[in-house]
């Protein structure tokens, strides 16, 4: 399956395709020409959301902060 960031694009256009309604149409149109037709729907359920939910909160926190700062460390 292919896979589209919406933060790589303009905000715009992000908008407009995270708010197409469940059943709703989207033409992309290109030089006139329709070059893809999406249909919303409902959002699947996010891979691992169970075990999300079992981790405790402050381990959860923990991660999110060491994921940062390598993050940081790595660019600086």
């Amino acid at each position: 399956m292919k896979r589209l960031d919406l933060d790589d694009l303009p905000p715009k256009a992000a908008q407009l395709l995270s708010g197409v309604e469940d059943g709703e149409e989207l033409l992309l149109v290109q030089n006139g020409l329709v070059v893809a037709r999406l249909v919303g729907g409902p959002a699947p359920e996010p891979e691992g959301a169970e075990e999300a939910e079992a981790v405790e909160p402050e381990m959860r926190t923990r991660e999110i902060f060491e994921q940062f700062r390598s993050l940081m460390e790595d660019d600086f």
